[in-house]
């Protein structure tokens, strides 16, 4: 009873023929003197008519069956009658009438039903992962998933790329997230830790003079979970050397059209939009801005610099800043809905929200007995105000200003139904700030990661201004997602070195973390840069789904958990002494 077709091979040019399926039995109708089972395997479904006048033993063997037994079946494929043709079935036209059965596995009856778009709580799923997979659109996803990771690396395969593997077992070097640490038990009380992405091995194969890397790297990350993220995650990594930033993105780009024709046959429009840094945040409160609807942030600081309202006026003489937002057609919103705005505002760290409602000859809003007739002029024309819009303003610090109205513009956008769910709207993020200042350790960071170059014209900037430093780094943004990102890279010890001491990194420090990779740098590295792809999320913007969980065969709970396995969970005594560890009690 091997198989020798899959379901869904199955047509009008298989009638006549006597064929073997296996799979899973998916809905059995008991019709009295018809058993009609709709057999399931990875490739769909197919009818299977069981008749005691082709076969009495397959026929009393089907009367036993239920949902989720593993069968084989033999049997002469046939033509529906066409008052009982399928259209929403791919073999909708036939069915194959059985001549014999053999039940390979028994099975209990599921905790759920294995069908899309059921109504189960997410943990229960997870439990039984390898059950919820059998619905057709979990199958789907992951086969979506392989589709676009075939198409990767034939992309780059054909662009010369060389697919190399680096170390999951590396040394720690936190600069950013927490790693996960293994210990070593022939180095007691030394540590290896998991890969956060692969960056200082990329770069060492560049000084090695391979020149075109990339791999598919599980990455590992030991941070605060949400939709988009997993402790452990896939990720497309590549490096290349002797390029520049154009290289880099008309490479990416290129890739980006064949991955979407490939995987989904949609055809993708580039080259991709540019967006500076500065310019996103003015415009759109993000540094990923959603760019399938206008709503644009209007800079209104210099136009009421000098009114009376103390909210305004304070918040620039701190050396903040005043915008607005015009939402459109949204005057009609009650002063309930308006203060469900002020309170996204506040709970996102706004210290309140002004606002006016443009009627048709009045402006209404506690705040205009503040501004003079030619305040409010300018700021309706500023804002291109028309009767019927909801203008917000934020003053406040620029950083919160920017999240605030940000998320007030993707909030607006929800609720007039602006976002086109079809469409895909790419564009590249460059001229980021290649350092930000952390209050809690008392030092710069890097917004990317250390080893990103800054702009040659910048590179004094470390010394006298680090926060006006500009990086050679880039994002790629998806409807408001990030979905990849990198950079020209340092290459030179040196420009190395001062970026470290920039951070606050002492001479012991910088050598015990990264000394063999400044020790490399000194035989010849080319100029080199190169970009990361986080998989699981692009793929969960393709398959339209909410969280990367449902695009991740196997993936973790929010809080770190595996339902189904358990883990992570304690270690045996025996386990612990091997390793010269003790826990503390919880």
């Amino acid at each position: 009873m091997k198989r020798t077709h899959n379901a869904t091979e199955l047509d009008v040019n298989s009638i006549g023929q006597e064929v073997i399926l296996n799979g899973w039995v998916d809905t059995r109708r008991d019709h009295g003197g018809l058993i009609f089972v709709d057999l399931r395997d990875r490739s769909g479904l197919v009818q299977v008519v069981f008749s005691p006048e082709v076969d009495q033993n397959s026929f009393h063997l089907a009367e036993g069956i239920r949902s989720e037994y593993v069968v084989a079946v033999k049997g002469e494929v046939r033509a529906r009658p066409a008052a009982t043709e399928n259209p929403n079935l791919k073999t909708g036209k036939i069915e194959v009438y059985a001549v014999s059965m053999e039940i390979l596995n028994k099975a209990k009856t599921p905790p759920f039903y294995i069908e899309d778009n059921i109504d189960v709580d997410e943990s229960l799923r997870l439990k039984y992962r390898y059950l919820d997979l059998r619905r057709p659109e979990m199958r789907d996803n992951l086969i979506l998933r392989h589709k676009v990771i075939k198409s990767m690396r034939d992309y780059l395969d054909g662009q010369n790329f060389v697919e190399i593997e680096t170390p999951i077992l590396t040394k720690s070097s936190p600069e950013g997230a927490r790693d996960y640490l293994v210990p070593s038990r022939v180095h007691p009380g030394e540590f290896f830790a998991l890969p956060q992405s692969p960056q200082i091995f990329k770069q060492l194969l560049m000084v090695s003079g391979l020149e075109k890397y990339f791999q598919i790297a599980r990455c590992f990350r030991d941070e605060d979970l949400r939709a988009d993220r997993q402790p452990e995650f896939t990720q497309l990594d590549i490096e290349m050397s002797f390029i520049d930033e154009d290289d880099i993105l008309q490479l990416i780009e290129g890739m980006m059209v064949k991955v979407f024709k490939d995987a989904l046959a949609r055809d993708i429009k580039n080259p991709f939009p540019k967006l500076t840094y500065d310019e996103a945040m003015l415009k759109y409160g993000s540094d990923r801005p959603d760019l399938r609807f206008d709503l644009e942030i209007t800079e209104l600081t210099d136009l009421v610099k000098d009114v009376e309202f103390k909210v305004f006026s304070s918040a620039i003489a701190a050396g903040g800043v005043v915008r607005g937002l015009n939402a459109k057609t949204c005057g009609s919103f009650s002063r309930k809905e308006i203060d469900e705005l002020v309170k996204i505002a506040t709970d996102n760290g706004a210290k309140g929200l002004a606002w006016i409602i443009v009627a048709e000859d009045e402006l209404k809003s506690p705040i205009i007995k503040f501004f003079t007739p030619e305040h409010t002029k300018a700021i309706i024309e500023a804002l291109e105000a028309q009767p019927g819009d909801l203008l917000l303003f934020s003053a406040d610090n620029e950083n919160v200003v920017a999240k605030v109205l940000g998320i007030l513009r993707l909030e607006i956008a929800k609720r007039l139904s602006l976002i086109n769910e079809e469409e895909l709207n790419f564009c590249w993020l460059i001229d980021f700030p290649l350092l930000e200042f952390d209050p809690d350790e008392s030092r710069f960071v890097a917004v990317h990661h250390p080893f990103t170059s800054p702009k040659e014209e910048d590179i004094e900037l470390l010394k006298t201004n680090p926060a006006k430093c500009k990086a050679r780094a880039y994002d790629l943004i998806l409807n408001g997602v990030e979905i990849g990102g990198g950079s020209i890279r340092i290459h030179q010890k040196d420009l190395q070195e001062k970026m470290f001491k920039t951070l606050n990194l002492g001479s012991k420090e910088i050598k015990d973390k990264f000394g063999y990779m400044l020790d490399a740098f000194e035989y010849g590295a080319p100029p080199h840069g190169g970009v990361a792809f986080g998989i699981d999320r692009l793929v969960m913007i393709m398959t339209n789904r909410p969280s990367i969980r449902d695009v991740i065969a196997f993936p973790k709970t929010q809080n770190a958990n595996c339902l189904m396995t358990a883990a992570p969970s304690e270690v045996s005594p025996k386990q612990l002494r091997e390793l010269q560890l003790r826990t503390r009690d919880k």
